[in-house]
């Protein structure tokens, strides 16, 4: 009986022991999954994932504002994040003056379009964007026109599904622009041009015209600024004639520059494949730097200017037939180099 006794005992400590052990291991499991840890610290991977995250609040486009100069220009500015066809319509809301951009534009540059201009929508159809303003978007100068038909137009054709842009205030479809009376009914797009050369052409029938990159600065910022120019018709050869008018440089009454030496020149035809144009330079493209050392204002001249042909997409260079060039920061131009996908940023 006493045996008996015994072993009922031992056996009742036993599982009470037992059941407040599984009862303490059981709450210590439900505290770690509930309460957060003190101290956390991520590993590469994790850091690179929330920057990314973090960056995705925002979003570089190019916004065509007016310089100090009044040339209309690409600048890369950083907005917040927009989906679908909101970016286009946003990027519009950012031109106009006293509005979102404000605290955003560089050092001499305003934004073109009218204060309290409201974009009611942008409709985008068959590669034509249609954006509709408020009546606001008639209170302007005439000389302002030319300036914000060249603006929203570049600004929205940044976009692959934009090819034209057509006006309407208020729902109704312009032929016109309202002040100036510029005439805008079938769309405009980058064909049209961008910040006219002042020089007189006399026979506008035989000519075409091409948009060229040259240097502007204000204080220590410099930036491009692309220029159309009307050249004679008879010149065949587009890509050879943009080099050629990137050499002749800019008109002397511009304000803009350039790094081109006047004795450089093309030893052979520009050669085109896939997309591809080789030029092939005298030594004179040499900058003043060194020897192989091609100046950054011209290669990047040369590739802005040249991939606004529709074919073409890279630039090679080579010097007597050879491609040893080296960039100002002793990169080598092994490869051929591609427009950047935003202009003006700091970077190529």
């Amino acid at each position: 009986m006493r045996k008996a006794t015994f072993k009922w005992v031992a056996c009742a400590i036993a599982s009470s022991v037992l059941l407040a052990g599984c009862g303490m291991f059981g709450k210590n499991k439900a505290t770690e999954q509930i309460d957060p840890p003190k101290n956390v610290t991520y590993t590469d991977k994790e850091k690179q994932a929330k920057q990314s995250t973090e960056k995705q609040a925002e979003a570089a486009r190019e916004l065509y504002l007016v310089d100090k100069n009044g040339f209309v220009v690409p600048q890369a500015l950083a907005l917040p994040a927009a989906k679908d066809n909101a970016v286009i319509k946003q990027a519009l809301e950012y031109l106009v003056k006293d509005g979102p951009v404000t605290n955003l534009l560089p050092n001499g540059f305003q934004a073109v379009l009218p204060a309290n201009t409201q974009v009611k929508g942008v409709d985008v159809k068959d590669g034509t964007a249609i954006a509709d303003f408020s009546a606001d978007f008639k209170k302007y100068k005439k000389e302002e026109e030319r300036r914000i038909v060249e603006a929203v137009t570049w600004t929205l054709t940044q976009f692959k599904e934009v090819k034209r842009v057509k006006f309407r205030i208020d729902g109704q479809d312009l032929a016109m622009m309202p002040v100036n009376k510029t005439p805008i009914g079938q769309g405009l797009s980058r064909a049209d041009g961008i910040n006219f050369d002042d020089e007189q052409v006399v026979d506008v029938m035989n000519t075409k015209s091409v948009t060229l990159y040259f240097v502007s600065q204000n204080n220590k910022q410099t930036y491009y600024v692309p220029v159309t120019r009307r050249i004679a018709n008879n010149k065949d050869n587009e890509v050879m004639a943009v080099v050629n008018e990137l050499i002749k440089g800019p008109s002397q009454k511009s304000h803009l520059s350039s790094d081109f030496n006047s004795d450089v020149k093309l030893l052979t035809p520009p050669k085109y494949e896939n997309g591809k144009v080789t030029l092939n330079f005298n030594e004179n493209i040499y900058g003043s730097t060194g020897k192989n050392i091609i100046s950054n204002h011209v290669l990047q001249s040369l590739v802005l200017s040249l991939t606004e042909q529709k074919a073409v997409e890279g630039v090679s260079i080579e010097v007597n037939g050879k491609a040893d060039l080296v960039k100002e920061n002793g990169e080598k131009l092994t490869k051929p180099v591609t427009r950047p996908q935003n202009v003006n940023t700091g970077s190529f």
